[in-house]
């Protein structure tokens, strides 16, 4: 053998034990990227309850500025998810769903910012339908 085809079959081999180290990592690290999207979709979806749900129960205990932030931080991350489109945590069938109950938002923040205690009634009516609609 000519010592220029030796050194293309040495390369050749380097290449074929390369890749064969390679894919399958690539393979294990694809399946892990998607677990991770999975439980930040999760997360975020618990998240945005999770703020509502506060927000009720501090307006029903009368902590209305706590309830206030809560409930903006709320709103303001379930528009983020509807205005993410296909890239949302929410499919568009609980984005359509969702898109309505956020028109309330300014009056909500008003109510909570004068400290009126028909707020918690009203986020915690807000709350349950959140609940159906996401899931969580």
């Amino acid at each position: 053998m000519a010592p220029g085809t030796r050194r293309i079959l040495l390369l050749a081999a380097l290449i074929v034990v390369y890749l064969a180290g390679f894919i399958p990592t690539w393979v294990k690290l694809r399946g892990q990227t998607a677990q991770r999207e999975k439980a930040e979709h999760a997360l975020s979806l618990t998240r945005i309850v999770k703020d509502l749900g506060s927000a009720a129960v501090d307006a029903r205990r009368a902590e209305y500025e706590a309830a206030r932030l809560e409930a903006s931080a709320f709103f303001t991350a379930a528009r983020f998810e509807i205005d993410a489109g296909d890239k949302s945590s929410l499919t568009r069938q609980q984005r359509d769903a969702l898109a309505p109950l956020l028109v309330p938002r300014d009056e909500l923040i008003t109510l909570l910012a004068r400290s009126d205690p028909a707020a918690g009634d009203r986020l915690s009516t807000l709350y349950v339908a959140v609940r159906k609609i996401v899931g969580v």
